[in-house]
Order: structure tokens, then sequence, then C-alpha cells
């Protein structure tokens, strides 16, 4: 083992940086912190995502608290996925405590109480701004992958979407699509000939898995007003970058609608955000607290869109930072994509923990200053083995790192304090407005009861063709003739943004 004095060398040097940067701790030799030796995170780096993994009560929530409010301070937007409901007092300033002050004495650093700009959303029932998205956005192929379709049941799913498309009946929640579904294959199945056609079976199978994703709560989250990622930007007067925190107590049993909205919201990110590239200043980092509920059901075709999705959104200056218990939760091909790396203490109560400890270890570079595999079951709460991407792009040394402690509260806000946020917010109240407008099901359920005059039916829009190569629709083409009705202005953008689906389904 090498001496305190080559290893605060070795420290200084790999991470002293000339750019902006996010103070994370003071190192730690022989687990003792060595004063004013800071480890820190390049701003510049924050984009290229992140792990935060070990054992429960060995400090994770607080690492996602200071990260998330220090790159607020720094004007960087961040997104918080609060699972467990313990972040979201990062809406109020902190206190100080005595462990607080010991621990600011050991670092060497200043600490103040902070005052952050929070936004709380939900996409349940929860007290915040409600996100929604509807189905015309997921488009057909990330629709059927959702949903788990093979490649007949996927073709149906596109006849139902053309249809809508070409009639001017725009498919918001889940409602409608279901109305649609059911009328092409009763007594529309003459209007969709030109298409193909949707045998009962096809039909059945999508109607049983679309109520399995209504089960889940998906009908809370289909529907208008759809949310605009760009509000995920916002900045206050100071400057700082709000952090918006999403509610999902209520999503621990539901790990299907939570991967689901999770790709759509990465997605949906992906397509609106400009290209930056390779250099880009991070402008938003999404914390995913507890991202083992994004895999644990997730499909191979899921996965595929997800590992799609995390390789290409950096260069839209976006990191994306996974918090789970043991790094093996992060599926290889994603946790292979992640820059930047802090490893709580992990516990060895059994002798597969001691494997997962051994494999954990290989996976950071090799130090003379410790023993990797022993320090991951000695660290104490609030440390972290730290490895991050210097300016260059390559590994800073490891370090062993005594974490600097959040600056806001340390709690959950209570009911009242929820309730002064959501009402104090400039956009929730448009986005929790209730909207049903017409669309597919008021227009079919009309039709079927009662022909419609000439004066109020839709008109029929401009055929467009079918291609072979992409299994998909002249979009362009349709979104022209929809965009004529004044019934469906509204949703052109929906038909664009639907796109996605089609995009994120060719890309591998």
């Amino acid at each position: 083992m090498s001496s305190s004095e080559d290893f605060k060398k070795a420290i200084d040097a790999g991470f002293n940086f000339s750019g902006d940067s996010i103070l994370l701790g003071t190192a730690m030799y022989d687990k003792t912190a060595v004063e004013k030796t800071p480890v820190r995170l390049p701003l510049s780096m924050v984009n290229r995502h992140g792990l935060i993994a070990g054992a429960t009560g060995t400090g994770k929530t607080k690492t996602i608290q200071h990260l998330a409010e220090s790159l607020s301070a720094k004007g960087v937007s961040v997104l918080l996925m609060d699972i467990k409901g313990d972040l979201s007092g990062i809406a109020r300033p902190g206190t100080e405590n005595p462990k607080i002050t010991e621990r600011i004495q050991k670092i060497g650093a200043e600490w103040k109480p902070t005052q952050v700009p929070v936004e709380l959303m939900s996409i349940s029932n929860e007290k915040g701004l409600r996100l929604r998205a509807t189905v015309s956005e997921f488009g057909p192929v990330l629709l059927s992958k959702i949903l788990e379709l093979n490649e007949n049941q996927q073709g149906a799913v596109t006849i139902v979407f053309k249809f809508c498309d070409d009639h001017q009946m725009p498919l918001l929640d889940i409602k409608d699509f279901r109305e649609a579904l059911r009328y092409v294959t009763s007594e529309g199945k003459a209007q969709i000939k030109e298409y193909g056609s949707i045998s009962p079976a096809t039909s059945g199978v999508i109607m049983r898995k679309l109520l399995e994703l209504e089960q889940q709560g998906a009908d809370n989250f289909f529907g208008e007003k759809s949310f605009e990622v760009n509000d995920l930007l916002r900045k206050d007067n100071n400057g700082f970058g709000y952090i918006n925190v999403i509610r999902l107590c209520d999503m621990q049993d539901k790990p299907k609608l939570f991967s689901t909205f999770m790709l759509c919201l990465l997605a949906e990110v992906y397509a609106k955000f400009p290209e930056l590239g390779d250099r880009a200043q991070p402008k938003l980092a999404i914390f995913i607290d507890e991202a083992h509920l994004i895999f644990r059901e997730a499909t191979k075709a899921l996965m595929d869109q997800m590992e799609t999705v995390i390789k290409l959104i950096r260069s839209k200056g976006v990191g994306v930072y996974f918090c789970t218990q043991i790094p093996g939760d992060i599926p290889d091909n994603i946790l292979s994509q992640l820059g930047s790396k802090f490893q709580h203490a992990m516990r060895a109560f059994t002798a597969k923990d001691r494997t997962s400890i051994k494999l954990v270890a290989q996976n950071y570079p090799e130090t003379a200053f410790y023993k990797t595999e022993s320090l991951l079951t000695e660290m104490g709460i609030g440390e972290a083995l730290v490895a991050v991407l210097d300016e260059k792009g390559t590994p800073a040394p490891l370090a062993h790192t005594l974490l600097f402690p959040p600056t806001t509260r340390m709690d959950i806000l209570t009911p009242e304090e929820q309730d002064q946020i959501v009402k104090s917010s400039s956009i929730a109240a448009a986005y929790n407005e209730e909207i049903d407008r017409m669309s597919a099901y008021e227009m079919l359920t009309k039709k079927i009861s009662a022909p419609a005059s000439e004066e109020e039916a839709p008109s029929t829009s401009k055929k467009t063709v079918v291609k072979e190569d992409d299994g998909g629709i002249d979009i362009a083409g349709t979104i022209k003739a929809v965009s004529k009705n004044p019934i469906v202005k509204q949703v052109v953008r929906d038909f664009s943004r639907g796109l996605l689906g089609m995009l994120f389904g060719k890309s591998r």
C-alpha cells in the first residue's frame, strides 16, 4: 500500500478540473477523511449517465439529493423519480445538526441551507402536476411493443392507427383505441379491406393486453393534456434549474406502467430536444430511484428500446442516473453506458451476496491505495467508492469518498406543504384540467347510434400509401389531410410525435 501523501497527490492530480464541476465530498485514505482533498464531478460529463448503488440505508437517496440540488444551482434542470416518497423534502431548505457539522468539518467545505425551485408531478393520483400522453404519441410500433404483441398483432394495431388517421379520428386514450379496434373488427370490416383484415382472435388478444395495462393504472396516464417535455427545462428568477419530482409511491406494484412511462418520457425527450453534440453541457439530469422496477418485467423489445435511447440521448445534453441496490439489477448493455458510478456499501449476508461483491469489485479500476473488495463491505453511511470521467472523458482515479451532505431537507414534505407547492405552480393548473374532447370513441359511438349528418360527418382524407419496407404510413400526407379538419387540428402535434414509435421501432 502507498502512503497517504501519495494518495493525496494522486487524487489532487486526478480531480484537478479546469471547467465547472460539482463537489462530491473529500477523499478518504485508510478509512479516514483527508481534509481538502476534494472529489468532483465535471459538469461536462453529467450527460455520460451514471449509477448509484448500495445496500438499504447506506445513503443512496442522499447522494441523489445532493447531486440534484447541486445541478439545480448550476442552472441544470433535474427530473427525480420519487418511488419511496422520501425525496420531496428537497423542496425545502435543510437544517444543520451535529452530524452535518462534524461531516462538514472533515470535508473542509462550507454548508448552508439552500432553497431550490421544485415542481411536484404525478402519473397517478399523487399530488402534483398530472403527466399524460396520448395513444397517438406512442405510435403503432411502440404501443405494440409495450403490449408485447407479435408481428401479426402489431400489424392489426397499425391498421387501427391507419384507419383512424385516414378518417380523422384522434386516438387520445385507451377507450379511443379499444372502440376503434372493436369497430374495425365488426361493423367497420368493409372499411379496412384496402389495409387488410383483423381476425377476432387477434382482436381478443389485443383487448386482453389493453385490459392488463389498464389494471395497472394506464387509464390515468393516457389522455390529455399531453405533457410538453420542454417544461422540464424551466429556470427560476435566480437561474436555478427546476427540480421536477415525480411522485411514484403507488407504482411499486405496477412495474409495467412504470417502465412504459419511463420509456415514453425518455423517447419523447430524445425526439424533442435539439442535437447539441458530443461535448454538450448538460440541460437535464434524470434520476431513477429503485431502477430495478423498470427492468423487472420489461420485455426484450422494451429493453432494446431503452438501450437505444440511453445510447443516443446524451448528445441532447441529457444524463440518466439509475439508483438501485445491486449493479446487477441493471442490464449489462445499459450498465456499460454509465460513465459515473457511486458505489455505497454492500452487505454480505449470503454466499450469493459475497459473489455479487466480488463481481462488483471487478467493475472498478485497480488501485494501489486500498482493497476494493473488502472496502465495499466496510464503508459507513454516506461514504461511497466514486468512479467518474475527467474532462477529457477518461477515468479519474477511483476514490473512497466521504460525501457532502444535502443542503435541503432530508425528510418528507407534509401534505400541507405539498398542497402549497402545487397551488403556487405556474403550469400545474393547465395540465391538471380534465379534457375529454371529441375523439375516436365519441365519433364511432355517435356514428353507430345515429348516422351523422353530412355536415357533421368528417370528410374523407386523401388516401395514403402503406409502405411495406417500414410497416408504416406516409405520415406527411396524413398530417396535411388531418390538419384541415378543425376538430382535430390540435392533434396534429400528436400524430407527428407518434412517429416516435416508428423511429425507435427501426433503431438497432
